[in-house]
């Protein structure tokens, strides 16, 4: 590991009582901000693109395959480097890793806003994935070492609607700056504030709590379960990945459930712009605007699906997964059912579709954590996130040559068969309580997929 990267070591001071109140309280809230502001701006240099491509295939002659060429070697990459990264940052400093990555991405954004050719195009886009990996895996990891499990569901949410800030403010910004001053000028804008925001993450993060000379997260909060407790002790990176990731077969099915939700959330996020531009007629501008209330609705079910895994289901996970999964297939069918009336009906729909969505795209990664092992957080979020990203990749390239063989009328088919699959898979976990001492924790401590 590069030696810039690593984990500061563990502190030996012994705060006081007092102390430690005065200074959890005061950490959990800049680190959050410093994490939320972070992946917020990762994900302007993530979805620039997506916010000038009406405007880049015009001007560069791309057609709707090429430019889902880019979406889908972006989503490849991405995936895979969400994996490694997770390992990576389970291992490092959240502070160094999330600041540095923002940085390089927003770099890379700026190169993407000089170049021409398809295939520099790619290259750079490809880069960008790679880097994107560093966002949230820190995050992950912070969120397991400040928040406990009774209060994660909600911590977990809030921080979650960053990638719906992000992405509900990135077209409208991105958007009007590429409308007025071309394409290229949206990229350096998204560049150049993640440069800054990069650099402005480095000095409010820290790494966990332990490093920082404060007791863990659970002794702070009296919990005394054994199993809470037993994972302060580091892991071997063997044990973290054969353990607690690749031999547990429910860190497998929950990465196909999100192989699906994210195929239908890059799906509604990449393509309903152009789809509304098609066949309502709308202006780019006013077309965004369906990518920032797809954002909107998931901020909103975000915070809802973990406020109500915590305090409605106690814990449990698994029906408010399966319940948001149910609304999101409705909320698919009547966005294509239903004809053409009104701008205010079509951004209805859609911030129905995200409320529904990003309800369960949220609560299968913290299921994965709750499922693994406290020091594998980055890892167990990565290895399901490289799995869901080969959902994203296929929402690029191959989901434009269904809508160019068969309409839009395949394209949201494709959409309610995933939604239809994505039930399936998220139904055995419905009376799983996501703690160690309840249900599938158990089941899978019986076998090579203990936890």
């Amino acid at each position: 590991m590069l030696k810039f990267l690593k984990a500061p070591l563990l502190s030996r001071t012994q705060p006081t009582e007092t102390e430690i109140e005065e200074s959890y309280s005061y950490w959990r809230w800049r680190i959050f901000i410093g994490m939320y502001i972070g992946y917020v701006f990762y994900y302007f240099s993530r979805n620039s693109f997506g916010s000038i491509k009406p405007l880049l295939g015009q001007d560069l002659g791309f057609s709707m395959s090429d430019l889902g060429i880019l979406t889908t070697i972006f989503a490849a990459s991405y995936g895979l480097s969400k994996f490694i990264s997770g390992v990576l940052s389970d291992r490092s400093n959240p502070r160094i890793f999330m600041s540095s990555g923002l940085i390089i991405t927003g770099i890379l954004n700026i190169l993407f806003g000089c170049s021409s050719s398809l295939l520099t195009l790619s290259i750079l886009w490809c880069l960008n994935g790679l880097f994107q990996g560093w966002g949230w895996p820190p995050c992950a990891k912070l969120l397991t070492h400040w928040y406990s499990q009774k209060e994660r569901g909600l911590w977990w949410g809030m921080q979650n609607s960053s990638h719906n800030v992000g992405a509900a403010l990135i077209p409208l910004l991105i958007g009007m700056t590429a409308q007025q001053f071309g394409w290229r000028h949206g990229m350096f804008a998204a560049g150049v504030l993640s440069i800054i925001v990069g650099i402005f993450i480095f000095f409010i993060l820290r790494d966990t709590p332990s490093t920082m000379g404060l007791p863990s997260i659970e002794t702070f909060k009296k919990n005394t379960d054994p199993r809470a407790l037993s994972q302060e002790h580091e892991i071997s990176l063997k044990e973290l990945l054969f353990k607690y990731i690749l031999n547990n077969s429910y860190l497998w099915v929950l990465g196909i459930a999100y192989f699906f939700i994210y195929l239908i959330r890059g799906a509604i996020n990449d393509w309903a712009p152009m789809f509304l531009m098609e066949t309502r007629g709308y202006q780019l501008v006013t077309a965004n605007g369906a990518t920032f209330w797809f954002e909107v609705g998931g901020l909103i079910g975000s915070l809802f699906a973990g406020w109500a895994s915590d305090r409605l289901f106690k814990e449990k996970r698994g029906p408010v997964n399966v319940i948001f999964s149910c609304l999101m297939l409705l909320s698919i069918m009547a966005l294509w059912a239903l004809p053409p009336i009104a701008l205010l009906m079509d951004y209805l729909l859609i911030f129905i579709v995200g409320f529904f969505v990003f309800g369960p795209q949220m609560l299968i990664g913290m299921v994965a954590v709750e499922l693994s092992h406290k020091k594998a957080a980055g890892g167990a979020t990565g290895f399901i996130g490289f799995i869901a990203y080969l959902g994203m990749a296929s929402s690029g390239y191959p989901l434009t040559k269904m809508v160019e063989a068969f309409g839009w009328s395949g394209f949201f088919e494709a959409l309610m068969i995933c939604s239809i699959l994505c039930i399936l898979l998220l139904l055995p976990f419905w009376s799983i309580k996501n703690h160690p001492n309840h249900g599938l924790t158990k089941k899978v401590s019986r076998g090579s997929a203990s936890v």
